[in-house]
């Protein structure tokens, strides 16, 4: 038998190898992807309906081809180009041979008898409508048979069929004539676009009208006939007005788009240039017209531009993305920058993440006292945003209102290396250079962040915080990532839990309650009455010449991060977190559901015992203490330093020492003592009770320091501006005495400058170049530092 099948096949070798051959070409008469012009780029929300979509590179509106056609499309494409679409292997032989006989019976081309897959054949090839390539079309189309499903068939031709003008596609042509999805469509507009690819040109709004209405008409009535739709609906259809100017597409993400389409080409994709991303549509719709009317009532006061992002807590999904007010039209708005993305300073909007580390390392417990008093640190000095001083703040009240010198001392013992690798472990990837470069300004803006990296940090710690008894108070490393905005890119999965985190999730908790008190513009309060009321944990930053205003806000559900600006960087008065970003960020805020507050970390924190006066672990000589739960590592924070033991007369009214006193005469007493300088600003706005005086004529060498320096501070470098009659102007020495009617002599390179009692200014015209200032009291206590004055002429 073998044999006989061998000697059939060497007779026959020549049509075998021929057949071989044909059968190959035949395989590979498709190429492995039909359509290869270029589309537009498109994005859509969570839900798939379409945000923003731009022209292709060839000029033509031609979205990526879905592989789903609506029902109705089918049917009326179906009816109207090939009824036996459904049943013939590409090619239909009825439809040939009527077409065959109506051309020969007419002299001329009458019908060509292509079915839908010969089209998609013609669409992909574009050659000269001939019999030659007629053949080929057949050829080709039965190929495509055998490769693609009939659905699949139906896909490519509604995504690559002509529709009038720059259209191709099914659904850029929805989009442009109708304003919709084409499965939103009713079967008037549905059969409209059906006929339209046989005769594109019919669209022309100002001419061939009757003729596209007649198509469809005769259409719907074919649709009637065959039992698709019933009497009633036809009529109802025959009746609607064709379309008439193309609609705008949506532009509700423009910036969004931009930033797919320039990460598309960096990353050197060859996919789909549709997107899914995570937004909400009606959030940012709203969202939009929010930073809208703001930037309407903002641009009076030369404020153009303004970004705003919600990010979801859980996921890190973007829900709403506005880089930019988006008025195009006005070039002086520069409103295709996105905003987002670009790097700018933070101001004081990472005060938090210096506070949570604080309290993480233990440093520090969340209310003790910080000093808040005029400061000079190699050359940098710090004011606050009021130029007033409280003496001493606790951490936590710090926070909430954004002190900036308890800031910069805070930072300075955690030290600025330490806090850059903290939050670029949190997240912050901008700041590249070293900590030297920014120095302790890093913590009042003195570097740059995006913020999309800003809101991704917040989101963050909430996810940890959250995470806390799902995972039974342990810790994700992957909490940690930034915003996600496209829907097929999911966050880390849980992976491998650790009993430690970056961040403590006591220290996390105290944070985010220290920034919900910070007061609410313009309501001084009040909305703590109001049950209604959503807690927000909201941090603001304005950065230095009132360039940038940000404001942060934060739910166990949503985070809103927010800018105003300019642009170009120019300052104006008036732009500041407070006044221009938090009102935008509240007004967002409003949009979103109330969410339960956060939960309480029990886990994380431990009782201990506190000095109510400085927050600090209270030690021996603390009297007055209550009991608070703090972070664990709270546990080795320091005791209180500012609560000592005094010994006094047996009156009670002066101090003494073993050299005037009896020690069993003596009262022994515990007191909060703050440094001078300290007191100074501290007992202005606060109850507290100075030392008592020392018993005259008692020794007082064990007393320590009883007077400080306010200003200067050492080796500072003074300006000193120039008066209007040229003089140079007068500087004002400022120091502090703990005795009330206590004499201070002022000394200037060794000469005598002056005597204050009880109010120690004074007031001097030191000339430009390096000074010794030396202060001493009648005590003998001595204070000495240098400082140097400016010379304005060669500073010029």
């Amino acid at each position: 038998m073998w044999t006989r099948i061998k000697a059939w096949a060497y007779r026959r070798r020549w049509r075998l190898t021929i057949a071989a051959v044909l059968l190959t070409g035949y395989y590979f008469l498709l190429p492995r992807q039909l359509f290869t012009a270029p589309t537009s780029f498109v994005i859509e929300d969570e839900k798939g309906d379409l945000m923003n979509a731009t022209i292709a590179k060839d000029g033509q509106w031609r979205f990526p081809a879905d592989k789903s056609v609506p029902d109705k499309f089918a049917k009326c494409i179906v009816a109207y180009e090939d009824k036996r679409f459904y049943y013939h292997w590409g090619v239909d032989p009825g439809a040939l041979f009527r077409a065959v006989k109506q051309n020969i019976g007419g002299g001329k081309v009458v019908s060509g008898a292509s079915t839908i897959t010969m089209q998609v054949i013609r669409l992909h090839r574009n050659k000269p409508r001939t019999l030659w390539q007629k053949m080929v079309e057949m050829v080709m189309a039965t190929r495509m048979e055998f490769r693609y499903s009939k659905k699949s068939i139906l896909g490519l031709y509604a995504g690559n069929a002509p529709f009038g003008g720059n259209v191709v596609g099914l659904e850029a042509a929805s989009w442009r004539y109708y304003g919709r999805k084409p499965d939103q469509l009713s079967w008037a507009e549905t059969a409209t676009l059906a006929v339209l690819p046989n005769s594109p040109a019919l669209i022309h709004p100002g001419r061939n009208r009757q003729r596209l209405l007649d198509k469809r008409n005769a259409l719907l009535n074919k649709l009637w006939l065959n039992g698709t739709i019933d009497s009633s609906t036809c009529a109802l259809s025959c009746m609607e007005p064709l379309p008439d100017k193309p609609h705008a597409l949506p532009e509700l993400a423009p910036h969004l788009l931009s930033r797919f389409r320039q990460e598309y080409r960096l990353r050197g994709e060859t996919g789909s240039t549709r997107l899914k991303t995570t937004l909400d549509g009606s959030l940012q719709q709203s969202v939009n017209d929010i930073v809208y009317r703001h930037h309407m009532q903002l641009k009076a006061n030369g404020i153009n531009n303004a970004a705003a992002l919600v990010l979801d807590v859980e996921t890190g999904h973007a829900l709403a993305y506005v880089g930019n007010v988006y008025r195009p039209e006005d070039p002086e708005l520069e409103a295709y920058v996105d905003i987002i993305q670009a790097p700018r300073s933070p101001g004081s909007t990472l005060k938090p993440l210096l506070y949570a580390g604080m309290l993480n390392d233990g440093l520090m417990l969340p209310h003790t006292l910080l000093p808040d008093v005029p400061t000079h640190i190699s050359g940098y000095t710090p004011q606050n945003y009021d130029q007033s001083y409280d003496g001493g703040v606790p951490a936590s009240r710090a926070l909430a209102r954004s002190l900036n010198i308890p800031a910069v001392k805070t930072l300075q013992q955690y030290r600025s290396e330490r806090f850059l690798n903290l939050i670029r472990q949190l997240g912050i990837s901008t700041m590249r250079k070293p900590a030297t470069y920014y120095g302790l300004s890093m913590i009042l803006g003195g570097g740059e962040t995006t913020l999309w990296e800003l809101g991704g940090v917040y989101a963050s710690m909430a996810r940890t915080l959250l995470h806390q008894e799902q995972y039974d108070g342990k810790y994700d490393a992957d909490d940690y990532h930034p915003p996600l905005y496209r829907a097929d890119a999911t966050p880390p999965g849980r992976h491998s839990l650790t009993r430690f985190g970056l961040l403590d999730a006591g220290a996390i908790w105290y944070t985010f309650n220290a920034m919900e008190e910070v007061m609410r513009p313009g309501e001084e309060m009040l909305w703590e009455a109001f049950a209604s009321s959503k807690r927000i944990a909201w941090k603001t930053g304005t950065s230095f010449g009132f360039r940038d205003g940000w404001a942060v806000g934060v739910t166990p559900q949503y985070v809103v991060a927010v800018w105003v600006g300019n642009a170009d960087g120019e300052g104006r008065p008036g732009l500041t977190g407070v006044s221009a970003a938090a009102p935008l960020m509240f007004d967002i805020f409003r949009l979103l559901p109330n969410t339960p507050p956060f939960p309480v970390p029990a886990g994380h924190l431990k009782t201990i015992t506190v000095c109510r006066q400085s927050g600090y672990r209270a030690g021996e000589y603390c009297t007055d203490r209550d009991s608070l739960a703090v972070p664990l590592a709270g546990l080795r924070s320091a005791v209180c330093p500012y609560h000592q033991l005094i010994h006094l007369d047996p009156s009670g009214k002066y101090r003494v020492t073993a050299d005037c006193e009896q020690p069993d005469r003596m009262l022994h007493k515990p007191w909060f003592v703050l440094p001078p300088a300290m007191e100074y600003f501290y007992r202005a706005t606060h109850a507290y009770d100075p030392l008592p005086p020392y018993l005259p004529g008692c020794a007082t060498q064990d007393l320590g320091r009883a007077m400080e320096l306010i200003y200067p501070r050492p080796n500072a470098k003074i300006y000193v501006p120039v008066e209007i009659d040229g003089t140079l102007g007068e500087t004002v020495f400022k120091a502090t005495h703990r005795a009330a009617g206590a004499r201070i002599f002022w000394h200037l390179d060794a000469e005598f400058a002056g005597e204050t009692r009880d109010f120690h200014q004074l007031s001097m015209r030191p000339k430009p170049g390096k000074h010794v200032l030396t202060v001493v009291d009648e005590e003998g206590e001595q204070i000495r530092l240098e400082f140097e004055i400016l010379d304005k002429s060669k500073a010029q």
